[in-house]
């Protein structure tokens, strides 16, 4: 059973090539994070590749996987974006964006001639690429009075989650990061302390 806190990405750009009836296939697949971020690697390489038949692209955003999309950008409808979608699925991946760049050879490859390219040459740039896991995590923000520092700080030791900001003056604040399975235990200890206040 697959821990819902876990997701598996990339841990930077990857490239991949294929040939294909003399067309060539440029992939390259990006870490992403927003549709933002994607945008502006999609107008950079449209610009970088003005001169290629085609960039097609598929993208999958979220440890839930719900945000995605493919395009086949005048490709014949699902012959790019659904078979560079189809390989994100495959290795489960997410948070990633994979364009793959066509230079048309002269020769025609017809519609499963195009669906094989595509996904070939978007497996080769996933095959390229260090696929690593990231854990889902969930952030607390706590107040507290300065002489619980020591209570709280015990706490943070034992249970281990980021600390992602902090002030100390009156009352003290601190934004604390851990991964979602582990965040109810993080947070029933923290509120065990008499004068430890979660604000979120």
């Amino acid at each position: 059973m697959e821990s819902s806190d876990v997701f598996k990405t990339i841990a930077a750009p990857a490239e991949g090539q294929v040939t294909e009836k003399r067309s060539k296939f440029l992939a390259f697949a990006f870490p992403v994070t927003t549709v933002d971020e994607i945008k502006e690697l999609l107008d950079e390489y449209q610009k970088k590749y003005y001169d290629a038949r085609h960039a097609c692209y598929a993208y999958m955003l979220g440890h839930e996987r719900l945000i995605f999309r493919a395009n086949d950008n005048g490709e014949p409808s699902g012959t790019a974006g659904k078979p560079i979608l189809g390989q994100i699925n495959s290795n489960v991946l997410t948070d990633i964006l994979i364009i793959v760049v066509r230079y048309f050879g002269g020769v025609k490859l017809g519609t499963s001639g195009l669906i094989q390219a595509y996904k070939a040459a978007a497996a080769e740039a996933i095959a390229a690429a260090t696929i690593i896991e990231k854990t889902v995590d969930e952030r607390l923000t706590i107040s507290f009075d300065y002489v619980l520092m020591n209570s709280v700080m015990r706490i943070v030791k034992e249970e281990g989650p980021a600390i992602v900001a902090q002030t100390f003056d009156g009352d003290c604040m601190m934004t604390l990061s851990i991964r979602a399975s582990l965040m109810p235990r993080l947070r029933q200890r923290l509120e065990k302390i008499n004068g430890v206040r979660t604000l979120d």
